[in-house]
């Protein structure tokens, strides 16, 4: 299958969208991939900022590229940008949704971490869950529709976090509120320093464990038109499962957990 430069980016960067995004109906399915490059440079925000002020420098640049887009001016010269203009112009995806999904990025340049636990739920549903919410309004689903998926979102935004405490370390970073690494006698900086550390791994486990029980209580009667975004369940479940055991989550993913997907995905539902 000959893939578009959106599409090759998506599948570049962030391969367990881009998996999903196949069973997107083929009218939609290029403004999805749109939407994977468009969260994959958000994401990039702070990682590739060499401080927070950049960060929010980067974040506005994207702030400022849908408001041009929204008013009718040209699009911006890059490789991300001028795609998701025409999406936009074209009506295939909502600015306000992609807006919030910018406002949602800003936690992660926060100097002191995401305080609290409430907040870290918050930013996984504006984040990841955002991202599935974005998906479903580009599938054509309602509101309510679309919101259901957030929740799914989210628990695949958790198993991320999760399983990207040492590579985040490596950064520099620590994505986890400080309030659950208080309470684990922990701080961003012993995070960062001892990625591996034994009371580290028993939070992420506990953490995991409790996203399993959360995602099982999640809404999963989505429109068969939307089971797209919602597929990001079916991985979350199985990495929260094995994060909950002490596991490591394989990457690049195996052959089941792409079977799993495209079962799903097969089947219509999650």
């Amino acid at each position: 299958m000959k893939l578009s430069p959106i599409a090759a980016f998506a599948r570049a960067h962030d391969p367990d969208r881009f998996l999903a995004a196949l069973f997107a109906t083929p009218e939609r399915r290029e403004a999805i991939f749109t939407l994977i490059a468009f969260n994959h440079e958000l994401a990039r925000a702070r990682e590739a900022a060499s401080n927070a002020i950049a960060a929010l420098i980067r974040l506005q640049w994207w702030r400022d590229a849908l408001e041009e887009a929204r008013a009718g001016k040209p699009a911006r010269r890059h490789e991300v940008a001028a795609p998701l203009h025409a999406a936009i112009t074209a009506g295939s995806l909502d600015p306000v949704a992609l807006g919030a999904m910018i406002d949602a990025r800003e936690a992660e340049a926060e100097e002191a971490g995401i305080s609290t636990e409430t907040d870290f739920v918050t930013w996984l549903r504006g984040t990841a869950g955002g991202f599935a919410h974005a998906a479903g309004l580009a599938l054509s689903g309602s509101a309510e529709e679309a919101e259901k998926l957030r929740a799914l979102g989210a628990a695949y935004g958790l198993s991320g976090v999760l399983r990207s405490v040492t590579a985040h370390a490596a950064q520099g970073r620590c994505l986890l509120p400080v309030d659950r690494l208080a309470a684990a006698g922990l701080n961003a900086g012993a995070v960062i320093s001892a990625p591996m550390a034994p009371a580290l791994a028993a939070l992420c486990a506990e953490m995991a464990a409790e996203g399993v029980e959360a995602l099982r209580s999640a809404p999963r009667d989505v429109p068969k038109a939307l089971v797209a975004p919602a597929l990001l369940a079916v991985l979350a479940a199985r990495d929260l499962r094995r994060l909950a055991e002490g596991k490591v989550v394989p990457m690049p993913r195996g052959v089941a957990d792409r079977v799993a997907v495209i079962w799903a995905g097969w089947r219509g539902r999650v």
